[in-house]
């Protein structure tokens, strides 16, 4: 998909920040919305802007732009829990301290390209994802700070998430932040969870452990993942006929956070616990 076609204004944005001299680009990014895959694709343009040797046209065949489209350029790294672990980081779950240091060393060294450093999660199918405050936590974060504050010349650090306040404050306050609005058409069926949690915002504060036993009744016929993502289609359809509500918006981050709890192997019981505590007023 060539960005210009739907994305416009950030696609002109960055071409022409690229083309005038007189106009910097700032050296730390940070995109956040739903659609990973067009921001790390957006990511990735940008760095084979840095990088082209030529007109920086979509069509551009030089040698950087090859390397870039390739996903093989050496200035180009992708960090992520999974992603350009130096060999003795025994961590699973989450970008580590040692990976900050490993780009502290590197960055030592000069290098004759424009160096640009992906920051985001994936998952276990190696889909890409978005960073929050379980994957990319504070210690390894406030480990960049200084790197990102006074950058040297010819770095860019970009940041994925899906929602701005999932990143450590100090590194949104240090970049530059652009929405990147999604295109992708979503099933909202919320049918799993039909008669056990539709309507939840009446239930009593009483009635929290019976509703969180009857979630776990239905995770023995479908999966936590499947009642978490119907909860949050249910919350987003109120939401349309609700849009100012800010009580529906940060019950959507809420059920994220149980998403996070459930990918990290935390028991159903305490997942649907926390959950119905946190929505159930």
């Amino acid at each position: 998909m060539r960005l210009s076609d739907k994305y416009a204004f950030l696609a002109n944005y960055f071409t022409t920040a690229l083309s005038d001299n007189n106009r910097a680009l700032p050296q730390s990014l940070l995109f956040y919305g739903n659609d990973f895959n067009i921001q790390y694709l957006l990511a990735n343009e940008i760095a084979r802007l840095l990088n082209c040797q030529k007109d920086k046209s979509d069509e551009c065949d030089c040698l950087n732009c090859k390397w870039i489209k390739e996903g093989t350029h050496p200035a180009v790294m992708t960090i992520s829990r999974i992603d350009n672990k130096p060999e003795d980081d025994m961590s699973k779950t989450v970008i580590s301290v040692r990976q900050s240091q490993m780009i502290k060393s590197m960055l030592v060294n000069s290098s004759e390209f424009h160096r640009v450093f992906i920051f985001c999660d994936r998952d276990d199918e190696g889909n890409i994802c978005g960073l929050n405050h379980q994957n990319f936590q504070d210690d390894a974060a406030n480990s960049l700070l200084k790197i990102i504050e006074e950058p040297q010349a010819g770095i860019t650090f970009i940041f994925l998430t899906r929602y701005i306040d999932d990143v450590l404050s100090t590194i949104k306050s240090r970049s530059q932040c652009f929405f990147v609005p999604s295109f992708e058409s979503t099933n909202y069926d919320y049918s799993c969870i039909d008669g056990i949690f539709t309507d939840y915002f009446n239930f009593e504060r009483k009635d929290v452990f019976d509703v969180s036993q009857n979630l776990q009744e239905l995770s023995k016929k479908v999966s936590i993942a499947e009642i978490l993502d119907g909860i949050q289609n249910y919350i987003i359809a109120v939401l349309k006929s609700n849009p100012k509500s800010v009580d529906l918006m940060k019950h959507i981050k809420i059920v994220e956070e149980s998403k996070v709890q459930a990918k990290i192997g935390m028991k159903s019981s305490g997942i649907f616990d926390d959950l119905c505590l946190k929505l159930i007023k």
